[in-house]
């Protein structure tokens, strides 16, 4: 077997086991999509993609997903705009207090920066439930303003605001270190202040990492149910992971699963969305996260 032979052979072999693995990690994704044009009683027993109800019986249960049965729920559209009154503030509140905590640690000189690079690194190892209690007691007016915000969205991205995502804050760290600092004297020479420097020098050349830390951090709050659980009480401001919680609620005898699953599908489609809008810069970012030049 000749060299040019051996290269297509393994080529081939490489292809096909990303294919199965990729198949693998699909198949839950389309598992969920089929249920939607599955009758009640074959979603569960039935692991097979086909459908058993007509495409018109699967348009009704989209609709019904999207509109669903819970009086306190009046359709998706809703809780996704319940969802962006907390979403938007978190994602700019942890790139703007990500991008200045690292920008103070990497360019920076000032007594005690290591013990600060020290802490970032002993609150990433730290689990997120450990703050919940700590960070309740705060917002439920433990604090020295004696101000209860239960009940409103701001305890759900007030932290981020204080740089608390210790994760972007190491990312960030990592990315601007690949940055020369050749940049920055240079734009000291031509009058540039810290601050000048940090928005027209560095944020375009850290353009992908910014981009990944919005990203993640919207999907993860997408994905926030515990959250909202704890400082969210009144149905009208449900967000969008307790609609769909709700959707499941209305009784064990009445649930319609394939309404479940449309619901639960129709919600994913904003997060995939933006993900493959800036899947080039989530890349790029993840890719050169650490790497030397």
């Amino acid at each position: 077997m000749t060299f040019a032979m051996r290269r297509k052979m393994l080529n081939f072999t490489r292809y096909f086991v990303l294919f199965l693995v990729s198949m693998v990690m699909i198949y839950p994704l389309l598992w969920m999509v089929s249920r939607i044009f599955q009758s009640n009683n074959y979603v569960f027993t039935n692991t097979g993609l086909l459908p058993t109800v007509s495409f018109s019986e699967g348009m009704e249960n989209l609709g019904y997903g999207w509109n669903t049965r819970v009086s306190a729920v009046p359709n998706l559209f809703v809780s996704f705009l319940n969802t962006l009154r907390f979403l938007i503030p978190r994602v700019v509140g942890q790139v703007v207090s990500s991008v200045l905590t690292a920008y103070a640690i990497t360019r920076f000189h000032f007594k005690g920066k290591k013990i600060v690079f020290s802490l970032v690194i002993a609150t990433l190892l730290m689990p997120d439930i450990v703050l919940r209690i700590p960070l309740f007691n705060i917002f439920s007016g433990g604090n020295p303003f004696g101000i209860n915000l239960l009940g409103t969205y701001i305890p759900l991205y007030l932290e981020n605001w204080f740089a608390t995502g210790s994760f972007f804050v190491f990312m960030l760290i990592q990315f601007m270190r690949t940055i020369p600092k050749e940049l920055d004297e240079a734009a000291k020479i031509d009058g540039c202040s810290s601050l000048q420097t940090l928005v027209f020098i560095l944020l375009p050349v850290m353009k992908p990492a910014i981009i990944t830390v919005a990203l993640l951090t919207f999907m993860w709050g997408m994905n926030d149910f515990l959250g909202p659980l704890i400082y969210i009480r009144d149905s009208s401001m449900w967000v969008l992971q307790q609609a769909l919680r709700q959707t499941s609620e209305v009784g064990e005898a009445a649930i319609i699963w394939s309404e479940v699953f449309a619901s639960a599908v129709l919600a994913l489609v904003p997060a995939i969305t933006l993900f493959f809008v800036a899947q080039r810069y989530f890349i790029d970012g993840i890719a050169s996260t650490g790497s030397k030049e």
